[in-house]
């Protein structure tokens, strides 16, 4: 395994020497869990200081449905009746969490973000608008729940996941919220519980 582990290493560096990958491999470079089998949860390549791991859950939830507990600060994406795989989460600050439930309606990769209005009246300072990218604080990937302001998405700050810092989304690491997002699909139930 050490001796694969090498090529690979070799194999990513001679990549990013040559300029070879692509613009959206920026992440995929350092996402060794796409190398060393995906269902590796929590062990290799995770950023957050909330490891992934597979654990029970209620199994009156469906698998390929989401379910959030914003009191554990914890998702759980289901994989099979009873199984779910959990992952570390940044929640709503005070005034900021919710419960119901939503839908994804829709994923998106390096997601562009413009502050919605209530958003900008409270800080003013914000852009208006930014191009997707590793700056972007909606990070590697996003998926949009419903129709309303929230979100499921990455975060370059890996230090707010366990914390209560957003104004309503959820945030993850990049390589969680990279790991979700593929396994996720469009019209999954996503159930937001306090």
């Amino acid at each position: 395994m050490m001796k694969l582990k090498s090529l690979v290493f070799a194999g990513i560096a001679a990549l990013v020497a040559t300029g070879s990958a692509k613009a959206d491999d920026r992440y995929d470079i350092f996402n060794f869990n796409k190398f060393f089998g995906g269902g590796n949860v929590g062990v290799v390549g995770s950023t957050s200081p909330i490891g992934r791991q597979m654990v029970s859950i209620d199994p009156k939830y469906a698998p390929g449905n989401i379910v959030i507990m914003t009191s554990e600060r914890r998702l759980y994406y289901v994989t099979a009746r009873g199984q779910a795989i959990r992952y570390g989460i940044g929640v709503g600050r005070d005034g900021f969490r919710w419960s119901g439930v939503k839908t994804v309606s829709a994923k998106k990769e390096w997601p562009s973000w413009t502050p919605p209005s209530q958003m900008l009246k409270r800080r003013p300072d914000l852009p208006r608008y930014m191009p997707g990218g590793i700056d972007n604080p909606l990070g590697a990937r996003a998926m949009y729940l419903g129709s309303s302001l929230y979100r499921i998405h990455g975060s370059n700050e890996p230090e707010t996941i366990g914390q209560a810092v957003s104004s309503g989304c959820f945030r993850m690491t990049n390589d969680d919220v990279v790991d979700l997002y593929n396994r996720v699909r469009v019209g999954a139930t996503v159930y937001v519980l306090r």
